[in-house]
């Protein structure tokens, strides 16, 4: 039976809080396990972890507040829904990334796994945000509204951002450290690439 033999299933309020909270919940326990390891990663998030690297600030107030300025981006490109409920999305993690170190500790975690585990558990929570109407907002957004506007493809300049990012990542943690923080970003878009299609997900 192909998908459209199936009449398309409305995710409800409900559906859609879980769906936030899960995603939001399983990107900060990934940038916890991230950080801990010293790692960096692509898009927005790995910017505001070089600047927490290199001021000391905590992660999560420093991604809230480099996202301010993509919620207009946002409005103009997905309306207001899709902002209201990236804006959650985001003081979610930011709130998180400041709560778990107390409540989860590592004792040793291999930072190949690790690099590994952290694209995993983030490509999973960010597929669990798409498939809910909202994201982690930032350069995503960006691109997305330069591509329509300019015709920028959305896909280069996201590719263009996280080289600058891990170029800038060279002055604040070694190239092996680098090198194994590629590998996270990269099982991060494997999981979404391969797992968010809409050919294989009727509910919106």
């Amino acid at each position: 039976m192909s998908i459209t033999d199936h009449a398309t299933t409305r995710h409800s309020s409900l559906d859609d809080a879980q769906g936030i909270f899960f995603g939001s919940g399983m990107a900060a326990f990934s940038m916890v396990l991230l950080t801990h390891l010293g790692l960096v990663t692509g898009q927005t998030a790995g910017l505001a972890v070089l600047i927490s690297y290199a001021t000391g600030y905590d992660f999560g107030p420093v991604f809230f507040l480099i996202n301010i300025p993509f919620y207009w981006f946002a409005f103009k490109r997905m309306g207001l829904k899709f902002v209201a409920k990236t804006f959650i999305a985001v003081a979610l993690v930011s709130g998180l990334s400041v709560v778990l170190p107390d409540l989860v500790h590592f004792d040793a975690v291999n930072p190949f796994v690790g690099a590994i585990l952290f694209g995993c558990i983030s490509g999973t929570a960010l597929i669990a945000l798409f498939r809910h109407g909202a994201s982690l907002g930032g350069i995503g957004i960006l691109a997305l509204y330069l591509q329509d506007t300019i015709g920028l493809r959305a896909g280069i300049f996201q590719l263009m951002f996280d080289v600058v990012v891990f170029t800038l990542a060279l002055f604040v943690r070694d190239w092996q450290t680098v090198a194994i923080s590629a590998l996270g970003a990269l099982v991060v878009n494997l999981v979404i690439t391969m797992n968010h299609r809409r050919d294989r997900y009727i509910a919106t």
